[in-house]
């Protein structure tokens, strides 16, 4: 008889996908964002929940619904070398490249250097000590379920409370006498869409679906429609969790406007909101909860691009060779400093995202089309080049202006409806998918 699995695994699952999910940048993102929307707030926390919350969930979906062993078996239906193309450019953006360093420069912005003022010292001290405990964690990787579930996750979801509880009861300010800024004037829905995918959780979705599906199966559960359902529900139940996150801690963000001018980020302004409520002891409680957030996320990216790259690359070095290199690696590029990570991680994100999503997408439909790999390399090329075009106008005004791109993404963007909006892929895609499932048509009647 197959084994169903009971409301206190589902809990902890639940719990270790947050935690994997759920990192500082989830909360300094939702936080700049509430700023700069003021009264159109609502409007921008329903576009990032589509990418921050939506997407996240569509991806866990995919690869369990898919039944493939992971995102290089499932991005191979485009193409074996683009498979292998897509799966590492992806793991290395949410891995030792982007995400993992960023992980440990925002605790160290966030919940450390208001109380020590900052020093690239301290940042390399503080950075060697974060991928210490990661490395330590990630060494030990069928421990990740109790690790992130049932240890680091419940810290941070505690301190995390304290803080957001706290400013929700005693508001700054009103929501609606606070007026929009930038792009949030008039386009806040779209604006606050692009703000999700510095969440990367999209992405991560596609990475961590696997680690959720593997846990499920050591728990005892085998059928493939029965791992499927499992995978879903525990992606449904914690992207709820991060959904009812993001809502507070943006309106939290909004309502700091009554007292505070916007900052230049949202790690900023969550060190002033807990100054605020709670004076020197609010530093305390950020910096656990930052650095908690941060740690969990850290340990799940390590594990999984440790083990994907074992899977993909099974003569090269071992599970603990590519964990302690990928920590290595993170950490060097963690002392560049926040705001070069950040920087150079956006043109990767505007590309990578268009080919996360169609891919999202087909998987979950392609039952409609017998996974005919004509309509996944129809819409994937015809994705790559506006995707393509996306990442050079969003590189760092230097480095377009060295290479003299302003006027060649100008022109092409005009071809492109929605691109002024970052979304000139939507158009190609869906022709793209027109073209697919009328070359799948046409060799299905012949």
């Amino acid at each position: 008889m197959e084994k169903k699995l009971k409301f206190s695994e589902y809990l902890t699952i639940t719990s270790m996908l947050f935690g994997l999910f759920f990192g500082a940048g989830n909360l300094i993102f939702p936080v700049s964002m509430g700023q700069l929307a003021g009264q159109n707030m609502w409007q921008a926390v329903l576009g990032f929940l589509v990418t921050g919350v939506g997407l996240p969930l569509l991806g866990v979906a995919a690869l369990g619904i898919s039944r493939c062993n992971g995102l290089a078996e499932l991005s191979a239906r485009v193409g074996k070398r683009y498979g292998v193309f897509f799966t590492c450019s992806l793991y290395l953006t949410i891995g030792p490249f982007f995400a993992i360093p960023r992980c440990a420069t925002v605790s160290y912005t966030v919940g450390v250097e208001p109380m020590l003022g900052g020093s690239p010292l301290y940042l390399a001290l503080f950075s060697g000590a974060f991928f210490l405990a990661v490395l330590f964690f990630s060494l030990r990787p069928s421990g990740i379920l109790t690790w992130v579930g049932k240890v680091l996750n419940p810290i941070f979801l505690v301190s995390l409370g304290i803080l957001v509880v706290r400013a929700l009861l005693s508001p700054m300010g009103e929501i609606s006498a606070v007026e929009p800024t930038g792009a949030y004037t008039d386009t806040a829905f779209f604006t606050g869409f692009l703000e999700g995918y510095n969440t990367l959780d999209a992405l991560a979705g596609l990475a961590f679906g696997i680690i959720v599906v593997n846990v499920i199966r050591d728990l005892g559960v085998t059928k493939p429609e029965a791992v499927a359902g499992s995978t879903v529900r525990a992606g449904v139940f914690s992207c709820l969790l991060m959904g009812v996150i993001y809502v507070a801690t943006t309106v939290v963000g909004t309502q700091s406007r009554g007292l505070f001018p916007a900052s230049a980020n949202g790690g900023e302004a969550l060190t002033l909101i807990a100054d605020h409520y709670f004076g020197k002891v609010g530093g305390l409680i950020l910096a656990v909860t930052v650095t908690f957030a941060c740690l969990k996320t850290a340990v799940g990216l390590i594990t999984s691009c440790a083990e994907t790259f074992v899977g993909m690359f099974p003569k090269g070095p071992g599970y603990k060779a590519w964990a302690v290199m990928f920590s290595v690696v993170a950490l060097l590029i963690a002392n560049l400093g926040l705001n070069a990570i950040i920087s150079y991680s956006l043109p990767v994100l505007m590309f990578l995202y268009p080919l996360a999503i169609t891919l999202i997408f087909l998987s979950l439909c392609d039952r409609f089309f017998g996974e005919d790999r004509r309509v996944y390399a129809s819409v994937t090329v015809f994705t790559l080049i506006p995707a393509a075009l996306d990442f050079l106008k969003t590189l760092p005004e230097p480095v377009r202006a060295g290479l003299g791109l302003d006027a060649f993404i100008a022109s092409s963007g005009r071809a492109l409806p929605l691109f002024d909006l970052g979304l000139g892929w939507i158009c190609p895609a869906l022709l793209g998918l027109v073209v697919g499932l009328a070359l799948h048509w046409t060799r299905k009647t012949a």
